[in-house]
């Protein structure tokens, strides 16, 4: 089963890409952290093979995180989600090996993402 962790700090946000992967992928698991530290967390009991990671939460930001994610989670495909499109962080994200994705969350930006996650 693919397990897929959606970490944002916006509900309504990890709502919504529950909504539009499961409409995808109903038979998908689903997890979620508000934040980069109780992402990290979460790995204790789950290991995603996807992660929809937002850039700026409270605490351990989307790109603090990613490190330590592909540490723990060699093969996990991450998908960086903001509404901050500046150039630098777009070539952080290429850096890291992260999908850039823009926000809003939609199901065309899920979309996205889901597809560049099967074409791996």
């Amino acid at each position: 089963m693919t397990t897929v962790l959606v970490v944002d700090d916006s509900k309504v946000s990890r709502l919504l890409s529950r909504q539009f992967i499961l409409h995808r992928h109903p038979d998908w698991h689903i997890a979620e952290a508000a934040t980069g530290e109780e992402a990290l967390e979460r790995l204790g009991t789950i290991r995603p093979d996807l992660v929809l990671l937002d850039l700026n939460m409270p605490g351990m930001g989307g790109l603090a995180a990613v490190t330590p994610l592909q540490e723990r989670c060699p093969q996990v495909h991450i998908a960086l989600l903001t509404a901050n499109v500046q150039d630098a962080v777009r070539e952080k994200a290429a850096a890291l090996g992260v999908q850039f994705v823009e926000k809003p969350v939609t199901e065309i930006s899920i979309g996205r993402i889901l597809d560049s996650f099967g074409a791996r």
